[in-house]
């Protein structure tokens, strides 16, 4: 339980930090970086998961997450303008 909790935060706060380097050059701090990139874990696990694509290891799960994240950021962005 505990192993997975610290893979969640670690894998967040990477994906976290990478999608926000990505999307607009920087990061949104530690706290909202673990938040986007546990829930970009989970968005990108479906969205990938819907085409076939599963992430294996830390870094795929890095990948997944990242992915996931950088869609977050750009869908609130584009809800953001409507």
């Amino acid at each position: 339980m505990i192993t997975a909790l610290v893979w969640w935060i670690v894998v967040g706060l990477i994906a976290g930090w990478a999608a926000g380097k990505i999307m607009k050059g920087g990061g949104y701090g530690p706290v909202v970086d673990i938040l986007l990139g546990i829930a970009g874990g989970i968005v990108g696990g479906v969205l990938l998961g819907l085409l076939g694509i599963h992430g294996e290891g830390l870094i795929g799960s890095i990948l997944v997450a990242i992915v996931g994240a950088v869609f977050l950021i750009w869908l609130s962005r584009k809800l953001k303008k409507a």
